[in-house]
């Protein structure tokens, strides 16, 4: 098989390879209106100049606007065919020894943008976001901490991909910082609750899963097609306020611990870039009722990181290194499971695994594990850590290894700034 490279030189550790191309959405100049890009070494190619000057001629995409626009989801509910014709299309064009847009002067110099001087925006607008449970690691932990090892998982986990409905207004894109939420807690030895900052802000370590195309209201995406409805993949960090979560969640679950902010990465990496690395999921014990059943490689080996940076430290530190192919439940069992009841998906929509912990205690994807509740405090430098501190920054990463290059996301950035004083007078 003839190994086919780009005429655009990338760096053996950049994330963005010829073989990912993942999908964005940027603006080249502050003046500029957003559009569609596609990251490939250091540079972002602006798809919207390709389709002006005529590059993008397949049935489905010539004279499209769809790179146009402000988000991606014009292109993704186009489906598959013409998701399969961008890359194609894509692919050739930057091939070493395809001179169309290499020898093109003009358009090379058009269409081709620094990376550091783009601004990157959300990627899609986001209609609904589910956040789902699916680590049986962190769902373990979690079990034994609140109610010892004998009831660590509830009935129903092994059974179903456990999910609640989180807030898409508060998506956010990498690099958007967020404040301090506040709100009711009570510990233990209080009486009352009291209205106060959260004093245990955590992050959670998660992907999510764009949808690309919906279903009809009443028509359940089926375990066989569900692949083909989900677009890409992104980065996600799911913050969350657990003394709130504590105080609030009995009996219907996470609400304003969750709602105040949940980033993800600018770039969405398709699954046919994800491909090479599928592999197969974890064994389910129980078997999962049929309606659930998948054979072959249904997750991905996606090496996952943590990273804090104090405001005090030059450098990030790794607090937790793991990977998406642990997950219990896979994307496709998640987006299966959510729609048999009939629940329609919509273009944008957006499914968060849940923290996905590994086996080991550096493998946890949660400072409520990885401190276990507050009792084993993390180093970062010369600081520690029981939960993330006003100032802190934290930086996930996600990256798959292929033979001399990578597929990745990029960052997945945010630092939590001071609460913003209300006067209830």
């Amino acid at each position: 098989m003839r190994i086919v490279k780009s005429f655009i030189e990338v760096s053996a550790d950049s994330h963005f390879s010829f073989q990912n191309l993942p999908y964005g959405i940027f603006k080249p100049s502050e003046s500029a209106a957003p559009r569609v890009g596609v990251a490939i070494g250091d540079l972002v190619l602006d798809l919207s100049v390709l389709v002006d000057n005529g590059f993008f001629n397949g049935p489905l995409l010539n004279h499209t606007t769809v790179f146009h626009q402000d988000a991606l989801n014009a292109f993704m509910a186009l489906g598959r065919s013409a998701w399969t014709e961008a890359r194609s299309t894509l692919k050739r064009l930057l091939a070493v020894d395809v001179p169309d847009l290499r020898d093109n002067t003009t358009v090379r110099n058009a269409a081709f943008h620094p990376q550091s001087q783009c601004t990157m925006l959300l990627p899609v607008r986001i209609g609904d976001y589910t956040d789902f449970y699916a680590s049986k690691e962190h769902a373990t932990n979690v079990g034994i901490m609140f109610r010892g090892k004998e009831n660590a998982l509830m009935p129903n986990w092994t059974h179903l991909p456990v999910g609640y409905h989180g807030r898409a207004s508060s998506v956010v894109v990498s690099g958007t910082n967020l404040h301090r939420p506040q709100g009711q807690t009570k510990a233990d030895d209080e009486a009352a609750p009291s209205f106060t900052p959260c004093r245990q802000l955590d992050f959670e370590l998660e992907m999510g899963a764009i949808i690309g195309t919906g279903n009809k209201l009443g028509q359940p995406i089926t375990i066989q097609n569900a692949k083909e409805h989900i677009f890409g993949l992104v980065l996600l960090n799911d913050w969350s306020a657990r003394d709130i979560q504590k105080w609030e969640y009995v009996p219907l679950g996470p609400f304003l611990a969750k709602n105040f902010g949940t980033t993800i990465s600018a770039w969405v990496v398709t699954l046919d870039a994800l491909e090479p690395f599928a592999v197969p999921a974890p064994t389910q014990d129980p078997t999962p009722l049929p309606y659930l059943r998948e054979t072959g490689n249904n997750t991905y080996d996606i090496n996952l990181s943590v990273a804090i940076k104090s405001k005090d430290m030059d450098a990030p530190q790794v607090v937790s290194n793991t990977n998406l192919k642990y997950m219990y439940w896979t994307l496709t069992q998640q987006l299966a499971h959510h729609t048999i009841s009939g629940c329609n998906m919509n273009t944008g929509d957006l499914l968060g695994t849940g923290t996905i912990s590994g086996p080991t205690e550096d493998s946890y994807g949660s400072m409520l594990e990885l401190a276990w509740k507050g009792t084993k405090p993390v180093s970062i430098g010369k600081e520690e850590r029981k939960f993330i501190l006003d100032g802190d920054t934290v930086v996930i990463k996600g990256v798959c290894k292929g033979d001399g290059y990578n597929v990745g996301f990029g960052d997945n950035v945010g630092t939590i700034l001071p609460i913003v004083p209300i006067n209830f007078n």
